[in-house]
């Protein structure tokens, strides 16, 4: 499904992923595990479209997604949930939520609204409420219902468990373990594998830009 080849990536001239290769097959959780500074928002943003490739590959399900615009991701079911949530304070969290359906021109935005709500039903709970109403935990539940609007097929997960409550991080582990259930394509970056060891069927290791995969 997802094939990175021979990718470099540098910023302002600083080289940050070097020659950096991985897959991820349909319906698989994998881990982008490294300390902060070692590439891993850098390899997502890059697959986003929202970094310049150096050189390299990226592949999704034949999609060339390089040479394609950044808004091809949400045409082809691609989500992403940044590690600072990256809400609009003055909108309320259905608001929030609908935003890459609205920009996307979603064929059945409700529908969806519901199927996220059933698999979050704590977010129909507080849609109402303001993005800057939430706490911190709060807004990464609503973070991850907004990639789940598009993303259907392939969820980048960007820190989902940092800076959150323990009770917080354990609800977000159980509503990311559904979507295995549907078949859904899921990378986890984190610093270590605390919340979702058991989810993950791989481990990727980035240090200083390069990768390398590990057994579980």
């Amino acid at each position: 499904m997802l094939k990175v080849s021979n990718l470099n990536v540098s910023i302002q001239s600083v080289d940050i992923l070097r020659n950096v290769s991985m897959e991820l097959p349909s319906g698989s959780m994998a881990g982008l595990v490294g300390r902060n500074g070692a590439g891993k928002t850098t390899l997502i943003k890059s697959i986003m479209g929202l970094l310049k490739v150096g050189s390299g590959s990226i592949e999704f399900e034949g999609h060339d997604l390089v040479r394609q615009p950044v808004n091809l991701r949400s045409q082809i079911h691609i989500g992403y949930m940044p590690e600072d949530r990256r809400l609009i304070p003055d909108l309320t969290v259905e608001e929030n939520i609908l935003v890459p359906v609205w920009a996307s021109k979603h064929p059945h935005p409700q529908e969806r609204l519901e199927h996220v709500y059933t698999l979050i039903p704590e977010l129909r709970e507080f849609a109402t409420r303001r993005g800057q109403q939430l706490s911190g935990g709060q807004q990464k539940l609503v973070a991850l219902g907004r990639s789940l609007m598009i993303g259907t097929k392939l969820l980048l997960l960007d820190e989902p468990f940092e800076g959150v409550a323990p009770a917080l991080a354990q609800r977000l582990v159980e509503v990311i373990g559904q979507l295995k259930s549907e078949g859904m394509s899921v990378i986890f970056s984190e610093s270590d594998l605390q919340h979702s060891r058991h989810l993950v069927e791989k481990i990727f290791a980035i240090d200083r830009g390069e990768l390398v995969e590990k057994m579980i």
